[in-house]
Protein backbone atom coordinates (compact mmCIF):
# COMPACT_ATOMS: atom_id res chain seq x y z
CA UNK A 1 0.00 0.00 0.00
CA UNK A 2 1.73 3.64 -0.67
CA UNK A 3 2.62 5.54 2.09
CA UNK A 4 -0.43 8.52 2.29
CA UNK A 5 1.36 11.85 2.98
CA UNK A 6 -1.70 13.97 4.72
CA UNK A 7 -2.63 16.95 3.68
CA UNK A 8 -0.85 20.35 5.32
CA UNK A 9 -1.25 23.68 4.02
CA UNK A 10 1.78 24.99 1.99
CA UNK A 11 5.04 26.36 3.79
CA UNK A 12 3.44 26.46 7.06
CA UNK A 13 5.69 25.75 10.06
CA UNK A 14 5.63 23.76 13.21
CA UNK A 15 8.45 23.14 15.21
CA UNK A 16 9.69 20.68 18.52
CA UNK A 17 12.31 22.35 20.98
CA UNK A 18 14.01 19.83 23.60
CA UNK A 19 15.18 21.19 26.98
CA UNK A 20 17.41 19.92 29.83
CA UNK A 21 15.91 19.85 33.12
CA UNK A 22 18.34 20.30 35.82
CA UNK A 23 18.66 20.37 40.02
CA UNK A 24 18.97 24.02 40.88
CA UNK A 25 21.63 23.49 43.53
CA UNK A 26 23.98 21.06 41.39
CA UNK A 27 23.17 21.95 38.19
CA UNK A 28 23.16 17.99 37.14
CA UNK A 29 20.48 16.77 34.62
CA UNK A 30 17.32 16.15 37.10
CA UNK A 31 14.95 13.20 36.58
CA UNK A 32 12.10 14.96 36.98
CA UNK A 33 10.02 15.11 33.57
CA UNK A 34 6.62 13.28 34.85
CA UNK A 35 6.51 15.30 38.36
CA UNK A 36 6.40 18.64 35.54
CA UNK A 37 3.98 17.10 33.14
CA UNK A 38 2.08 16.71 36.45
CA UNK A 39 1.68 20.13 37.07
CA UNK A 40 0.69 20.58 33.15
CA UNK A 41 -1.66 17.99 32.72
CA UNK A 42 -3.79 18.77 29.58
CA UNK A 43 -1.13 21.14 28.04
CA UNK A 44 -0.36 19.53 24.93
CA UNK A 45 2.53 21.76 23.83
CA UNK A 46 4.85 20.39 26.60
CA UNK A 47 5.66 16.69 26.38
CA UNK A 48 7.78 14.04 27.46
CA UNK A 49 11.10 12.52 25.53
CA UNK A 50 13.35 9.52 25.68
CA UNK A 51 14.91 10.30 29.17
CA UNK A 52 13.11 11.99 32.05
CA UNK A 53 15.86 14.76 32.48
CA UNK A 54 14.16 16.12 29.05
CA UNK A 55 11.43 18.16 28.77
CA UNK A 56 9.93 19.23 24.72
CA UNK A 57 7.35 21.75 23.57
CA UNK A 58 5.94 21.49 20.70
CA UNK A 59 3.96 24.29 18.78
CA UNK A 60 0.83 24.11 16.65
CA UNK A 61 0.40 24.62 12.95
CA UNK A 62 1.71 28.32 12.57
CA UNK A 63 1.74 30.59 9.64
CA UNK A 64 5.35 32.01 10.13
CA UNK A 65 7.93 32.19 12.78
CA UNK A 66 6.71 34.99 14.41
CA UNK A 67 4.00 32.70 15.55
CA UNK A 68 6.22 30.03 16.36
CA UNK A 69 8.41 32.43 18.86
CA UNK A 70 5.25 33.27 20.38
CA UNK A 71 3.91 29.88 21.25
CA UNK A 72 7.42 28.87 22.29
CA UNK A 73 7.53 31.76 24.63
CA UNK A 74 3.88 31.06 26.31
CA UNK A 75 4.66 27.59 26.32
CA UNK A 76 8.32 28.74 28.06
CA UNK A 77 6.67 30.83 30.66
CA UNK A 78 3.83 27.96 31.82
CA UNK A 79 7.20 25.67 31.74
CA UNK A 80 9.42 27.91 34.06
CA UNK A 81 6.53 27.75 36.20
CA UNK A 82 6.02 24.42 36.91
CA UNK A 83 9.71 24.34 37.28
CA UNK A 84 10.25 27.06 39.97
CA UNK A 85 7.51 25.08 41.96
CA UNK A 86 10.00 21.45 41.77
CA UNK A 87 12.86 23.82 42.54
CA UNK A 88 14.16 23.00 39.55
CA UNK A 89 16.05 25.47 36.57
CA UNK A 90 15.60 24.83 32.63
CA UNK A 91 18.19 25.15 30.00
CA UNK A 92 18.99 24.73 26.51
CA UNK A 93 21.85 23.38 24.54
CA UNK A 94 22.55 20.20 22.76
CA UNK A 95 24.60 18.35 25.74
CA UNK A 96 24.85 18.98 29.60
CA UNK A 97 28.50 19.01 29.74
CA UNK A 98 28.86 16.79 32.65
CA UNK A 99 26.00 14.33 32.80
CA UNK A 100 26.02 10.80 31.74
CA UNK A 101 23.42 8.68 30.22
CA UNK A 102 24.14 5.44 32.76
CA UNK A 103 22.42 8.35 35.46
CA UNK A 104 19.48 8.46 32.98
CA UNK A 105 16.07 7.25 33.87
CA UNK A 106 13.97 6.10 30.40
CA UNK A 107 10.45 7.84 30.53
CA UNK A 108 7.77 4.77 30.66
CA UNK A 109 6.45 4.74 27.28
CA UNK A 110 6.71 1.94 25.02
CA UNK A 111 8.00 3.37 21.94
CA UNK A 112 11.04 4.43 24.06
CA UNK A 113 11.74 0.73 25.20
CA UNK A 114 11.59 -0.24 22.06
CA UNK A 115 13.65 2.23 20.56
CA UNK A 116 16.39 0.83 23.49
CA UNK A 117 15.42 -2.89 22.66
CA UNK A 118 16.75 -2.41 19.28
CA UNK A 119 19.67 -0.03 19.46
CA UNK A 120 21.22 -1.28 23.01
CA UNK A 121 23.80 1.13 24.30
CA UNK A 122 23.72 3.34 20.99
CA UNK A 123 19.94 4.36 22.11
CA UNK A 124 21.14 4.88 25.83
CA UNK A 125 23.54 7.59 24.62
CA UNK A 126 20.43 9.43 23.43
CA UNK A 127 20.70 11.73 25.99
CA UNK A 128 21.09 15.15 23.71
CA UNK A 129 18.72 17.85 23.10
CA UNK A 130 17.93 19.25 19.39
CA UNK A 131 15.64 21.45 17.60
CA UNK A 132 12.92 20.12 15.04
CA UNK A 133 11.69 22.39 12.03
CA UNK A 134 8.58 21.20 10.35
CA UNK A 135 7.74 23.23 6.89
CA UNK A 136 4.14 21.59 5.18
CA UNK A 137 4.53 20.51 1.69
CA UNK A 138 1.81 20.56 -0.95
CA UNK A 139 2.54 16.64 -1.12
CA UNK A 140 5.15 13.88 -1.15
CA UNK A 141 6.60 14.89 -4.85
CA UNK A 142 7.04 18.98 -3.25
CA UNK A 143 8.98 16.88 -0.03
CA UNK A 144 11.07 15.39 -2.08
CA UNK A 145 11.95 18.23 -4.01
CA UNK A 146 12.54 20.68 -1.31
CA UNK A 147 14.30 18.94 0.86
CA UNK A 148 17.01 18.32 -2.01
CA UNK A 149 17.24 21.72 -2.46
CA UNK A 150 17.62 22.43 1.52
CA UNK A 151 20.22 19.96 1.94
CA UNK A 152 22.78 22.51 0.59
CA UNK A 153 22.14 24.63 3.55
CA UNK A 154 22.38 21.80 6.56
CA UNK A 155 25.77 22.71 7.34
CA UNK A 156 24.52 26.27 7.41
CA UNK A 157 21.73 25.45 10.02
CA UNK A 158 23.92 22.93 12.01
CA UNK A 159 26.70 25.87 12.46
CA UNK A 160 24.10 28.96 13.79
CA UNK A 161 22.72 26.19 16.23
CA UNK A 162 25.94 24.76 17.11
CA UNK A 163 25.46 24.29 21.27
CA UNK A 164 27.41 21.60 22.12
CA UNK A 165 30.76 21.13 22.71
CA UNK A 166 30.93 19.39 26.02
CA UNK A 167 30.30 15.77 26.84
CA UNK A 168 30.92 13.50 29.74
CA UNK A 169 33.06 16.78 31.57
CA UNK A 170 35.12 16.77 27.82
CA UNK A 171 35.50 19.75 26.13
CA UNK A 172 35.30 17.45 22.47
CA UNK A 173 36.33 19.92 20.32
CA UNK A 174 33.90 20.34 18.17
CA UNK A 175 30.69 22.80 18.02
CA UNK A 176 28.55 20.26 17.86
CA UNK A 177 28.82 17.00 19.88
CA UNK A 178 25.55 15.99 19.84
CA UNK A 179 25.07 15.39 15.90
CA UNK A 180 27.69 12.25 16.38
CA UNK A 181 25.16 10.02 18.29
CA UNK A 182 22.87 9.47 15.27
CA UNK A 183 25.67 8.89 12.71
CA UNK A 184 25.80 5.57 14.79
CA UNK A 185 22.05 5.08 14.13
CA UNK A 186 21.26 2.71 10.75
CA UNK A 187 18.58 4.86 10.09
CA UNK A 188 20.01 7.92 11.69
CA UNK A 189 22.22 11.00 10.58
CA UNK A 190 23.36 11.71 7.13
CA UNK A 191 20.01 11.54 4.71
CA UNK A 192 19.15 9.19 1.99
CA UNK A 193 18.75 11.18 -1.14
CA UNK A 194 16.03 10.41 -3.47
CA UNK A 195 15.16 11.56 -7.33
CA UNK A 196 10.93 11.26 -6.39
CA UNK A 197 8.53 10.57 -4.09
CA UNK A 198 8.06 7.13 -5.87
CA UNK A 199 11.58 6.50 -4.63
CA UNK A 200 11.50 7.13 -1.64
CA UNK A 201 8.28 4.80 -0.95
CA UNK A 202 10.13 2.35 -3.06
CA UNK A 203 12.42 2.68 -0.19
CA UNK A 204 10.61 2.99 2.83
CA UNK A 205 8.64 0.25 1.80
CA UNK A 206 11.85 -2.11 1.83
CA UNK A 207 13.04 -1.10 5.28
CA UNK A 208 9.30 -1.49 6.41
CA UNK A 209 9.20 -5.30 5.10
CA UNK A 210 12.19 -5.96 6.48
CA UNK A 211 11.74 -5.19 9.80
CA UNK A 212 14.23 -2.47 9.69
CA UNK A 213 12.13 0.22 10.65
CA UNK A 214 8.70 -0.09 12.13
CA UNK A 215 7.42 4.23 10.75
CA UNK A 216 8.80 7.03 9.11
CA UNK A 217 9.51 7.84 12.61
CA UNK A 218 12.17 5.46 13.02
CA UNK A 219 14.00 7.40 10.46
CA UNK A 220 16.18 9.78 12.01
CA UNK A 221 17.73 11.61 9.21
CA UNK A 222 19.02 15.27 9.73
CA UNK A 223 16.47 15.91 6.98
CA UNK A 224 13.09 13.34 6.13
CA UNK A 225 9.57 13.66 5.06
CA UNK A 226 6.91 13.19 8.03
CA UNK A 227 3.57 11.88 5.97
CA UNK A 228 1.50 11.91 9.18
CA UNK A 229 2.19 15.64 9.65
CA UNK A 230 2.52 16.26 5.65
CA UNK A 231 5.80 18.11 5.97
CA UNK A 232 9.55 17.98 5.57
CA UNK A 233 11.86 18.04 8.99
CA UNK A 234 14.61 19.70 9.75
CA UNK A 235 16.56 17.69 12.16
CA UNK A 236 20.18 18.58 11.87
CA UNK A 237 19.95 21.39 14.55
CA UNK A 238 21.36 21.58 18.06
CA UNK A 239 19.35 23.23 20.89
CA UNK A 240 19.60 26.93 20.45
CA UNK A 241 20.33 28.38 24.19
CA UNK A 242 17.31 31.42 23.43
CA UNK A 243 14.21 31.41 21.66
CA UNK A 244 15.23 34.04 19.93
CA UNK A 245 17.99 32.43 18.06
CA UNK A 246 15.57 29.34 17.56
CA UNK A 247 13.01 31.88 15.93
CA UNK A 248 15.61 33.44 13.79
CA UNK A 249 17.25 29.80 12.52
CA UNK A 250 13.24 28.81 12.15
CA UNK A 251 12.83 32.53 10.19
CA UNK A 252 15.97 31.43 7.33
CA UNK A 253 14.13 27.88 6.94
CA UNK A 254 10.86 29.38 5.94
CA UNK A 255 12.42 32.05 3.73
CA UNK A 256 14.60 29.48 2.20
CA UNK A 257 11.62 27.05 1.44
CA UNK A 258 9.89 30.35 0.11
CA UNK A 259 12.72 30.72 -2.82
CA UNK A 260 12.89 26.87 -3.49
CA UNK A 261 8.95 26.80 -3.66
CA UNK A 262 9.09 29.82 -5.89
CA UNK A 263 12.13 28.11 -8.29
CA UNK A 264 9.84 24.59 -8.31
CA UNK A 265 6.61 27.05 -9.25
CA UNK A 266 9.19 28.52 -12.15
CA UNK A 267 10.29 25.47 -13.66
CA UNK A 268 14.08 24.73 -12.18
CA UNK A 269 15.02 21.20 -11.38
CA UNK A 270 16.84 20.94 -7.93
CA UNK A 271 19.42 18.51 -7.67
CA UNK A 272 21.10 17.65 -4.01
CA UNK A 273 24.57 17.97 -3.35
CA UNK A 274 26.48 15.14 -4.27
CA UNK A 275 27.55 12.58 -1.40
CA UNK A 276 30.89 13.51 -1.19
CA UNK A 277 29.98 17.10 -0.58
CA UNK A 278 27.19 16.66 2.07
CA UNK A 279 29.32 14.38 4.36
CA UNK A 280 32.35 17.46 4.39
CA UNK A 281 30.25 20.22 5.10
CA UNK A 282 28.71 18.27 7.73
CA UNK A 283 31.78 17.43 9.31
CA UNK A 284 33.03 21.14 8.86
CA UNK A 285 30.10 22.78 10.42
CA UNK A 286 30.36 19.99 13.04
CA UNK A 287 34.01 20.84 13.77
CA UNK A 288 34.06 25.03 13.48
CA UNK A 289 30.42 25.94 13.68
CA UNK A 290 30.29 29.61 12.68
CA UNK A 291 34.11 29.10 12.08
CA UNK A 292 33.76 26.92 9.05
CA UNK A 293 35.01 26.88 5.46
CA UNK A 294 32.16 25.04 3.72
CA UNK A 295 32.84 23.67 0.25
CA UNK A 296 31.01 26.26 -1.78
CA UNK A 297 30.41 24.31 -5.44
CA UNK A 298 31.63 20.64 -6.92
CA UNK A 299 34.81 22.06 -8.01
CA UNK A 300 36.11 22.09 -4.53
CA UNK A 301 35.85 26.10 -4.21
CA UNK A 302 35.17 27.24 -0.38
CA UNK A 303 33.56 30.12 1.61
CA UNK A 304 33.43 31.12 5.20
CA UNK A 305 30.16 30.47 7.13
CA UNK A 306 29.87 34.58 6.85
CA UNK A 307 30.28 34.53 3.28
CA UNK A 308 27.71 31.88 2.76
CA UNK A 309 25.23 33.64 4.99
CA UNK A 310 25.76 36.89 3.38
CA UNK A 311 25.31 35.54 0.08
CA UNK A 312 21.89 33.66 0.61
CA UNK A 313 20.60 36.78 2.50
CA UNK A 314 21.39 39.07 -0.64
CA UNK A 315 19.15 36.48 -2.82
CA UNK A 316 16.45 36.57 -0.30
CA UNK A 317 15.69 39.81 0.43
CA UNK A 318 12.54 40.40 -1.11
CA UNK A 319 11.39 37.42 0.61
CA UNK A 320 12.92 38.85 4.27
CA UNK A 321 10.96 42.15 3.34
CA UNK A 322 7.83 40.29 2.56
CA UNK A 323 7.73 38.15 5.73
CA UNK A 324 9.18 40.68 7.73
CA UNK A 325 11.89 38.63 8.92
CA UNK A 326 14.54 41.41 8.96
CA UNK A 327 15.44 41.42 12.92
CA UNK A 328 15.95 37.43 12.69
CA UNK A 329 18.19 38.09 10.00
CA UNK A 330 20.41 40.40 11.70
CA UNK A 331 20.51 38.24 14.63
CA UNK A 332 22.14 35.34 12.48
CA UNK A 333 24.65 38.10 11.27
CA UNK A 334 25.29 38.83 15.10
CA UNK A 335 25.30 35.03 15.56
CA UNK A 336 27.93 34.90 12.98
CA UNK A 337 30.02 37.60 14.03
CA UNK A 338 29.94 37.02 17.67
CA UNK A 339 29.86 33.37 18.03
CA UNK A 340 27.00 30.37 18.54
CA UNK A 341 26.04 28.85 21.57
CA UNK A 342 28.67 26.47 21.19
CA UNK A 343 31.63 29.57 21.11
CA UNK A 344 30.05 31.26 24.24
CA UNK A 345 30.08 28.67 26.59
CA UNK A 346 33.63 27.11 25.58
CA UNK A 347 34.36 30.95 26.23
CA UNK A 348 32.55 30.92 29.62
CA UNK A 349 34.74 27.46 30.34
CA UNK A 350 38.02 29.03 29.46
CA UNK A 351 38.03 32.29 31.13
CA UNK A 352 36.09 30.70 34.37
CA UNK A 353 39.30 27.99 35.04
CA UNK A 354 37.27 25.50 33.56
CA UNK A 355 33.95 25.66 35.56
CA UNK A 356 31.07 23.96 33.98
CA UNK A 357 28.87 25.60 36.68
CA UNK A 358 29.77 28.69 35.43
CA UNK A 359 28.40 27.57 31.72
CA UNK A 360 25.79 26.11 33.21
CA UNK A 361 24.53 29.44 35.18
CA UNK A 362 24.87 31.34 31.72
CA UNK A 363 22.51 28.89 29.96
CA UNK A 364 19.79 29.10 32.30
CA UNK A 365 20.18 32.90 32.20
CA UNK A 366 19.98 32.93 28.40
CA UNK A 367 16.99 30.80 28.47
CA UNK A 368 15.24 32.83 30.84
CA UNK A 369 16.30 36.33 29.81
CA UNK A 370 16.00 35.15 25.73
CA UNK A 371 19.13 37.09 25.66
CA UNK A 372 22.42 35.91 24.07
CA UNK A 373 25.45 36.77 26.82
CA UNK A 374 27.20 38.48 23.92
CA UNK A 375 29.48 40.47 26.56
CA UNK A 376 31.28 37.04 27.01
CA UNK A 377 33.00 37.28 23.52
Amino acid sequence: MPLHFEHSAPLTLGAELEFQLLNRETLDLSSSSLQVLELLVGDNAIKAEIYQSMIEIMTGVCANAHEIGNELRAAMFKLFKACNTLNLSVASAGTHPFATYEDGIVFPEARYRKLLENHQWIAKRLLIFGLHIHVGMRNGEHAIQVANALLHYLPLFLALSSSSPFCNSEDTQLSSSRTTFFEAIPTGGHPCTFEDWSEFQYTYARLLQSGSIDCPKDLWWDIRPSPGFGTIEIRICDSPATICETEAIISLVHLLCQKIDHEISSGQTLRPPPFWLLRENKWRAMRKGIRAEIIFAEDGSTRTIKEFLEGILNDLIPFIEANKYNAQMDLLKKIVAKGSSADRQRLLYQQSNCNFLCVLNSLIDELQTDIPNWYLT
